[in-house]
């Protein structure tokens, strides 16, 4: 049974269609001993990091999440809040992955001007995880964030976008996703494939 953490954010629809689509068991909840007993958990979220964060603690999850054994998923703003800290709010994270996230620059390297939000389909790259099994190496994702995780060591995908960025982090039995894969067509039916198949 796969787990969906219900901490009052945003898409947890569109995660709980795909995994339906995928032909998954799961459900949706904050009860402790249901996520401790859960094969695997996605912490997804749409919104902004030192209020998600917020939420997590008042529900006791964000100790909770760090000591799971089984593989985790964060997606979006549920990758940021598994990193030490985000500009957005100044949010002191969970600190599972080893990097903080930025706000995306407004400005490329040439001076062109970016939008923020970076809203659309990119490339990830440098893939390097079975997260990303039968995955080519320049897939298109869909995306829908302002700011942004900095390359490290626990980085398995990049995407740039003014600058790198981490496109995907994992450590351990820990995994996120700055892209949407539930919206990202057949490349992120793959991904999430992948992650039930871990």
């Amino acid at each position: 049974m796969t787990a969906i953490i219900d901490y009052d954010t945003g898409n947890l629809r569109s995660v709980a269609e795909a995994l339906r689509r995928a032909g998954a068991e799961f459900t949706v909840t904050a009860d402790p001993a249901t996520l401790l007993r859960a094969e695997r958990v996605i912490l997804p979220g749409v919104g902004e990091a030192s209020s998600a964060m917020a939420r997590l603690r008042e529900k006791g999850l964000d100790t909770l999440v760090p000591a799971l054994t089984c593989p985790v998923l964060g997606i979006c703003i549920g990758m940021q809040l598994m990193c030490l800290s985000s500009e957005e709010g100044d949010a002191r994270c969970m600190g599972i992955f080893p990097t903080q996230v930025l706000r995306l620059p407004a400005t490329a390297a040439d001076g062109a001007r970016l939008k923020v939000p970076h809203v659309g389909w990119n490339t990830i790259t440098s893939l390097r995880s079975p997260l990303f099994d039968e995955t080519a190496g320049e897939t298109y994702v869909y995306y829908v964030h302002s700011f942004a995780a900095e390359p490290c060591a626990a980085t398995i995908a990049t995407t740039d976008y003014g600058r790198p960025f981490s496109a995907a982090l994992g450590s351990g039995n820990f995994f996120g996703t700055q892209f949407h894969p539930e919206k990202s067509g057949a490349a992120g039916a793959r991904i999430l494939l992948n992650f039930l198949n871990l």
